[in-house]
């Protein structure tokens, strides 16, 4: 059983109870209460949420979880209290698997857990996460991102995403695909996608130019000159370009380059399409033009966000599953093929005294194991130390 503890505080945004429904359906669809979940605050009791529903909550204490996430608030003025940061502080050092969804990420920056980190909040926020915290690496158009144990999400249904990709990372891809047929959700929505569609960024506001936009999106492959923007406005050429820039703040080619650069992307992303064939049906003509149009908006040309997108899909069907605390895959090098952790480990307080032994004789981020049950084993082989900083 893992058990996951979602921190609260009044006003915390509702959001983070639907992403609960992830877990609860996943252990309806393994037929085993395989997820625990408990909500946690400072003093227990009742809390209310940003939509006025109040949850039973447990205090603060040494209870051990296999998962931590923190949601955000819907107050601008909300400060965490050194009560609460104390306790993320002590859970860091014994939980696998820490998350924040959409703003609760300013939550673990203040309490210091994301220096050095690759992480993503709600876009409205993610310049003043970066200016609040220079040592955090923020990623403001990723729908999530995970760095070893540090999982972050952006803005309101990013939290679906999230806590999805982690029954994906513990269970499998099967499981987690019945999960979101079953929720009617996306199984896994394109990791590096614009968490706003070019169109919602642009708001045009008469019918009109979101007709020329709609027919736009439609023919992308198609040379799309402001002529036949226009009629499918049914308005002149001049009528149409005074108007869609009244309404936009943008001119008509700056608009539709936006619209393929997002079309280009999803389709990158998606990585079965060569880079060719993506710049033809979204109408850059030649690769060497969606080049430029990419390094221009992303600051990266297309094989490179390719390579990034894979790494990122790499990274989140290595991470470890199972339930151990204090387990970091970067913590241990295992020199035989790397077996996948099923279930809880026999002597779980042995193992986590050892853990503590460790940490403290060698410092925080290092621990040695002498023997971690595998699926299919009994042992593990050869584990090593990892000593270089950038694993701590």
């Amino acid at each position: 059983m893992q058990r996951i503890g979602v921190v609260t505080f009044p006003g915390f945004h509702v959001m983070s109870l639907a992403a609960m429904s992830i877990f609860e359906v996943a252990n309806s669809e393994l037929g085993e209460h395989r997820y625990d979940v408990h909500f946690l605050s400072e003093n227990g009791g009742t809390v209310r949420t940003s939509a006025g529903l109040v949850v039973e909550t447990e205090p603060f204490d040494d209870s051990l979880f296999d998962t931590l996430i923190v949601g955000g608030s819907t107050e601008q003025s909300f400060r965490p209290s050194e009560g609460m940061l104390a306790f993320l502080r002590k859970v860091s050092e014994t939980c696998r698997r820490m998350a924040a969804t959409c703003v609760g990420t300013f939550t673990l920056a203040e309490a210091g857990l994301l220096d050095g980190k690759r992480v993503t909040t709600h876009w409205d926020y993610a310049r003043e996460l970066q200016r609040r915290y220079p040592k955090v690496k923020v990623q403001e158009d990723r729908i999530f991102v995970i760095d070893r144990s540090i999982w972050t999400s952006a803005g309101m249904t990013a939290t679906m995403d999230l806590a999805l990709a982690m029954v994906e990372s513990d269970i499998g891809p099967e499981i987690a695909s019945a999960v979101a047929k079953k929720m009617v959700i996306h199984h896994r929505r394109a990791g590096g996608q614009s968490q706003f569609s070019a169109l919602l960024q642009l708001e045009p506001k008469s019918d009109r130019i979101q007709t020329a936009l709609a027919f736009a999106r439609k023919n992308l492959h198609t040379e799309l000159t402001v002529e036949k923007l226009a009629d499918a406005a049914h308005l002149s050429p001049r009528q149409f370009t005074r108007a869609f820039a009244a309404e936009t703040g943008e001119s008509p080619a700056k608009a539709i380059e936006k619209l393929r650069l997002e079309a280009a992307r999803l389709m990158l992303e998606d990585s079965r399409h060569p880079i060719e064939s993506i710049a033809w049906q979204t109408g850059f003509a030649d690769r060497e033009r969606m080049r430029r149009a990419f390094v221009r908006a992303f600051g990266l040309p297309p094989q490179a966000m390719r390579r990034q997108t894979r790494r990122e899909a790499q990274l989140l069907h290595d991470i470890p599953s199972g339930s151990l605390p204090a387990l970091r895959d970067a913590d241990l090098v295992v020199t035989q093929q790397p077996a996948t952790l099923q279930g809880d480990a026999p002597s779980f307080r042995e193992f986590l005294a050892e853990h503590r032994q460790s940490a403290s004789r060698l410092g925080p981020g290092h621990f040695v194991l002498q023997h971690i049950p595998m699926f299919g084993e009994d042992t593990v082989g050869k584990t090593h130390l990892r000593s270089d900083p950038i694993f701590r």
